[in-house]
């Protein structure tokens, strides 16, 4: 076994007999690639060609660091899995920067829409609250599918709101964003909370771990985030997947049931609904759940207690 690192903090550190049995543990598999991390690892050496560098857990040879040490595994950066399996994060080579790549299927409407959404011309309008998309590559190993490269964004409620201004810049930034998509005959008709992000480099000036957020990029480390009043971001809608891009006159009439939010009324594969007053009805009932109902929630609980 190896000694302890005096730098670390000591709750990082296991008994030797706890050492063992996650020896074991990990030999039986608890610790190994899941099915989706696997996808990645087989391809982490064209992306490195291309420039974009995957944690290490997902380098072919990875061996867990844990494994001879009294680390605990939870705090080795490698011991993280990803949560979404068709996004992963990583770094690009040329400056350092932490982006995301995901798969969508090749030559399909969502990275049609993706790429006009981040044109020249669209990119420099302000109004403009599309992830820019900034490389699309095609799968070496699958035919059908692509890569989309973008940055690096965080959910945009993770931290908390905590200022009433800071919810009003929300509301106004996504309202903004919203009319610039229906300006360019875009409905989003899926802008629910999972599709809304934020660059929160502003509240984590020094990085954050892509996938356990609340701690540093060595993920021993908590972080407490800088508050939004004072230090403001920026919100993006992500996910064009099932969005569609009208012709100037075309009727925005459309079918289908797809879509994060269930509240929706008018969601049919029968009758046709306009895809823009969807998203009108999704943004709001975000805004109803976020801070509407959460206010209720509070002020009832206080009036209990």
């Amino acid at each position: 076994m190896t000694g302890q690192d005096p730098r670390l903090p000591s709750y990082v550190y296991i008994t030797p007999e706890q050492a063992k049995r996650f020896a074991e543990h990990t030999a039986r598999g608890i610790f190994a690639l899941g099915h989706g991390e696997q996808f990645w690892r087989e391809r982490q050496l064209y992306l490195k060609d291309r420039g974009y560098m995957l944690r290490p857990r997902y380098m072919p040879d990875w061996s867990p660091s844990w494994i001879g040490t009294l680390m605990d595994p939870i705090f080795c950066e490698d011991s993280i899995m990803l949560i979404h399996c068709n996004v992963i994060d990583a770094t690009r080579s040329k400056d350092g920067s932490i982006i995301s790549i995901k798969t969508a299927t090749k030559n399909s409407e969502e990275i049609a829409i993706a790429s006009f959404l981040s044109s020249e011309e669209l990119k420099r309008d302000p109004a403009n609250h599309c992830v820019s998309l900034l490389e699309v590559f095609d799968d070496p190993l699958d035919p059908t599918l692509s890569f989309l490269v973008m940055p690096y964004l965080r959910p945009f409620d993770d931290p908390d709101f905590g200022a009433i201004g800071e919810a009003v810049d929300f509301v106004g930034q996504t309202l903004e964003g919203l009319l610039f998509l229906h300006r360019h005959r875009v409905a989003h008709r899926d802008c629910a909370a999972a599709n809304i992000m934020m660059d929160g480099r502003p509240l984590y000036p020094h990085g954050h771990h892509p996938v356990r957020r609340s701690h540093a990029m060595d993920t021993v480390h908590e972080l407490s985030p800088l508050a939004r009043i004072d230090h403001p971001v920026r919100y993006y809608f992500i996910d064009f997947g099932i969005s569609t891009r009208f012709e100037e006159g075309e009727s925005p009439y459309v079918l289908g049931r797809k879509g994060r939010d269930k509240e929706l009324p008018e969601l049919s594969s029968d009758v046709p609904y306009d895809a823009f007053k969807v998203d009108l009805f999704i943004l709001g009932n975000l805004y109803k759940k976020e801070f509407v109902d959460v206010r209720s929630t509070c002020i009832s609980k206080r009036d209990i207690y």
